[in-house]
């Protein structure tokens, strides 16, 4: 008997701890605690320093951080919004996720899913600082430090063959602090093309998940469990360098694009072309330009009373589209008094070539697009061109650093590209602190192998903002030469100083073209706080 009584024993102490188990896991997911008190709010001066330390991680970035401003102004606007933005934001998830919970309709017997309650709460979150960096790249960097303590409630209802499955997110928390950047900074509203985010660290996560009505979070070690997988999953989808980028604006909507490669066009003839004088023949000339562009219409030189010229003419153009610019070409009749006469014309879509592969075209010229007009089924003659695109390479190979460690930068860049041409892009930012004696109305002015080019002038500013391009076609790169950027200022029309320099920088080339591209900002010679912000390019194909 004392064998059978110890193994009742033993038996009834594991039913009683089990079933002690079951009974106590039921009072703490049911029931929770009504006597919850009121917290105690004292000065920081009465706490010790083992309270202060717990309250650390609640102190505001901007306080611990001088790097961190304080935005108390956007707390309040996201404070005034947020009711607003809750709807906004809700109707949003619902229209998102509607398209995904109908692709499980009829799968793993589920017959609905739809949200039974969806708010994010009445408690917006806070932003405790801003960190704003400063680049010289078209865009803006800021680390917002989000902490959100909300009282959300959202309730999922699933119904699998009759039996409803409630699922309630609750009580959400988060503190992150993102890395927002917009870029790039274009002259249409809402002045940014894209917007990027990603994290700087692991964000912190906490919410209650309940189902049928019993919190999951309350038993013992599932809580941390979840947390610590949600948080890691999150981090590794979007912890710098990963991000997540979303367009803003179209890019046909952006600012002007950056030339992508080089077209070279031959102006090989043309050849029956129409009699424009009375007395005598025409005397033709071609004009080229691409679509889109603002730059002036190269021309070829004029063949005197010849009907079919031969030029056999080389140019470059800077193609920043090849999917959409066309080339568009109008030959006309020289005339030394009168206005020139139109003797036709044509277009090519660049979208017809093929990268490095050169073409040949045989036209006939028209007097317009219009298809309808009748005028087009008279004979104009005939032009003939031949067109090669040269994309620019993204990684130049010309001056790669591991092709050999033996040479210096100079002697590889002289080796591998002084026979070689190319774009240089001079893009003018701004400059800042630019004083005149007599006047500030400032503009910048390129001095550039014996070629001048200039910006617009900004009246009455001592820290004028330009983002002009200038662009430089050269047959061989610029290895040992200098560049001369002078911002200066005009007077008025009849002033006794109608110019006046405000400073200058020369710039040695061999750094844009061993590297491809510099960005920088130059104190101006003869200025006395005087700086320019300035971005060169050189890009071969």
């Amino acid at each position: 008997m004392g064998l059978v009584d110890t193994l009742l024993g033993v038996v009834g102490f594991g039913l009683g701890i089990a079933i002690g188990l079951v009974v106590g896991y039921f009072f703490y997911v049911y029931f929770q605690p009504s006597d919850v008190k009121d917290p105690i709010v004292r000065p920081l001066h009465e706490l010790d320093s083992n309270a202060l330390q717990k309250l650390l991680p609640e102190i505001p970035f901007w306080l611990k951080n001088p790097d961190y401003d304080r935005v108390d102004w956007l707390n309040k606007f996201i404070l005034n919004m947020w009711p607003y933005l809750d709807k906004a934001i809700c109707n949003r998830i619902q229209s998102e996720t509607k398209p995904i919970f109908d692709q499980y309709i009829g799968k793993y017997w589920i017959e609905s899913i739809e949200f039974h309650h969806l708010t994010l709460g009445s408690l917006p979150p806070t932003i405790h600082g801003v960190k704003v960096y400063e680049t010289q790249e078209k865009e803006l960097v800021f680390e917002p430090a989000v902490r959100w303590a909300g009282n959300t409630n959202i309730v999922l209802v699933l119904k699998l063959s009759s039996i409803k499955v409630t699922v309630q997110l609750l009580d959400l928390q988060i503190s992150s602090v993102p890395r927002v950047t917009l870029k790039p900074l274009v002259p249409s509203f809402p002045c940014f093309a894209n917007l990027t985010v990603s994290l700087m660290e692991k964000p912190y996560v906490d919410f209650g998940l309940k189902i049928w009505g019993g919190d999951l979070m309350a038993i013992p070690g599932l809580y941390r469990f979840i947390q610590d997988t949600i948080a890691t999953q999150v981090s590794n989808l979007y912890h710098w360098p990963k991000l997540i980028e979303v367009p803003i604006l179209d890019s046909s909507s952006c600012a002007t694009k950056k030339p992508v490669g080089i077209l070279h066009v031959n102006i090989v003839r043309a050849s029956n072309l129409r009699k424009m004088d009375l007395l005598g023949k025409s005397d033709p000339y071609v004009k080229l330009s691409l679509s889109g562009e603002r730059l002036p219409s190269k021309k070829t030189s004029i063949k005197m009373r010849n009907l079919n010229p031969e030029w056999n003419e080389q140019f470059k153009l800077t193609v920043k589209d090849p999917e959409t610019q066309v080339l568009q070409l109008h030959v006309y009749d020289w005339e030394k008094v009168k206005m020139h006469d139109k003797l036709g014309m044509q277009v090519i879509p660049l979208s017809l070539l093929t990268p490095h592969e050169t073409k040949e075209f045989t036209l006939d010229l028209l007097k317009n697009l219009n298809p309808n007009d009748p005028q087009n089924t008279r004979n104009r003659g005939k032009i003939i061109v031949q067109l090669t695109f040269d994309p620019f390479k993204e990684d130049n190979d010309s001056f790669n650093m591991g092709l050999d460690e033996k040479l210096s930068s100079s002697d590889r860049a002289t080796q591998d590209t002084s026979y070689n041409g190319g774009l240089l892009l001079v893009t003018i930012e701004a400059a800042e602190d630019v004083e005149g004696k007599r006047h500030t109305n400032p503009y910048a002015m390129i001095l550039f192998r014996g070629e001048k080019k200039k910006t617009k002038v900004i009246k009455k500013s001592r820290d004028p903002r330009w983002k002009e391009d200038f662009q430089f076609m050269l047959e061989d790169a610029p290895i040992d030469e200098k560049i001369h950027v002078e911002v200066l200022s005009k007077g008025r029309l009849f002033s006794f100083h109608p110019k006046e320099s405000l400073g200058y920088v020369d710039i040695n080339l061999s750094d844009v073209v061993n590297n491809g591209r510099i960005n920088e900002r130059y104190n101006l010679i003869n200025s006395r706080n005087g700086v320019i912000h300035l971005e060169i390019k050189w890009n071969t194909t």
